[in-house]
C-alpha cells in the first residue's frame, strides 16, 4: 500500500482531508483516528503532527506527505516538496520595536527569538548576518518585552498581534509558505499508485480553478467568441437548430468567469451559463 502522511491538527488538517476526500479517497471521520486504511485505493494515511512529516518522509518510512513548505524547510529533513496546493498560505516575516532594525542588515549581534529556527538560521547565514537565534514554542511576540530577544521572526498573517504587541514589520519577507505535497529526496515518482495519487490531487486543483461555461453564439462571431474562451486545447462548438446559432463549451479559470461572461454578452452570446467542476484529468 502507499502510505502517506496527513496533518492531524492545525490549519492544515481541515483542507487536506477535504482535498484527499474531492480525490477519492477515504478519510477519517474522528480526530482520534491515527491510521486509515483505504483498501479501494491502496493507500494508509497516517495522521501525524505536522511538524513530524518531513521527517519520517525522509526516512523512507512513508511515501507521500503534505505538510506546510515552511515546516519542511525547518525540518532540515531529505524530503522535496513535489507540488503546491494552494491552501494553508502564510508569510513569514521579521518585526521589532519602531527605531531598532529597519532589516537583516541590522541584525548583527542581536538575538531572535522565532519557533522556526531552522529557517531563520539559515536565512541569516545566507546573508552573511552574525545573529543569535533563540528558539520558542508560540506566543514569540512577548520575547522583546521580556527581554529575551530584540527581533523575532514568525508567521504574519494581518499583523494585527505584531502591532497590538507595539511591534512593526521590517525587511522582506523570508518566506511565503503553502501547503505541499513532499517525498524523501531521490524517490522517483515511478510508482503507479504515486502517478495516480498526484493527477488525482492535480485534478482537484484544476477543477477548483476552473468552471465550464457553455453559452450559444451566432457563427459569424464565433471566432471572437473562440477568442474569450479558448479553453485547454479548444473549445467544443456545436451546431443549434436554430440555422446561423452554434452552441459553445469550455473551461475557464473561474476569477475570470463574471468578466468573459460580460464580453460574451457584449458580442451578442446568450444563454451564458457555468457550472463548478467536481473532478478532471489532463
Amino acid at each position: 500500500m502507499l502510505r502517506i502522511a496527513v496533518p492531524n491538527k492545525g490549519s492544515l488538517s481541515g483542507p487536506a482531508s477535504a482535498m484527499l476526500h474531492e480525490a477519492g479517497y477515504r478519510q477519517r471521520k474522528e480526530s482520534k483516528e491515527l491510521v486509515v486504511i483505504d483498501p479501494d485505493n491502496e493507500v494508509e494515511f497516517f495522521y501525524l503532527r505536522p511538524k513530524d512529516i518531513a521527517i519520517y518522509v525522509a526516512s523512507g518510512k512513508l511515501d507521500i506527505g503534505i505538510t506546510g513548505r515552511d515546516l519542511l524547510l525547518d525540518s532540515g529533513a531529505s524530503a522535496e516538496e513535489i507540488l503546491a496546493l494552494n491552501f494553508g498560505r502564510s508569510t513569514f516575516r521579521y518585526a521589532t520595536r519602531p527605531g531598532t532594525a529597519k532589516g537583516p542588515e541590522d541584525f548583527g549581534g542581536m538575538t531572535i527569538a522565532t519557533s522556526y529556527e531552522g529557517i531563520v538560521a539559515k536565512h541569516l547565514a545566507d546573508q552573511g548576518i552574525d545573529a543569535s537565534v533563540v528558539h520558542l514554542d508560540g506566543a514569540v511576540e512577548t520575547a522583546i518585552q521580556l527581554g529575551v530577544a530584540q527581533i523575532i521572526a514568525d508567521v504574519v498573517e494581518t499583523g494585527t498581534s505584531l502591532r497590538n504587541a507595539g511591534l512593526e514589520v521590517i525587511g522582506e519577507p523570508i518566506l511565503t509558505s503553502e501547503a505541499v505535497v513532499i517525498r524523501r529526496h531521490g524517490a522517483t515518482d515511478d510508482h503507479p499508485q504515486v502517478q495516480q495519487f498526484m493527477r488525482r490531487l492535480q485534478g482537484v486543483l484544476v477543477a477548483r480553478s476552473y468552471v465550464m461555461m457553455d453559452y450559444d453564439c451566432r457563427a459569424e462571431h464565433l471566432e471572437q467568441a473562440v477568442a474569450l474562451t479558448p479553453g485547454l486545447e479548444s473549445p467544443t462548438v456545436s451546431p443549434l437548430h436554430n440555422e446561423g446559432w452554434v452552441a459553445v463549451r469550455a473551461m475557464v479559470p473561474a476569477k475570470e468567469a463574471q468578466r468573459i461572461m460580460d464580453d460574451l454578452y457584449e458580442i451578442g452570446a446568450r444563454a451564458i451559463l457555468t457550472t463548478a467542476i467536481h473532478a478532471c484529468r489532463l
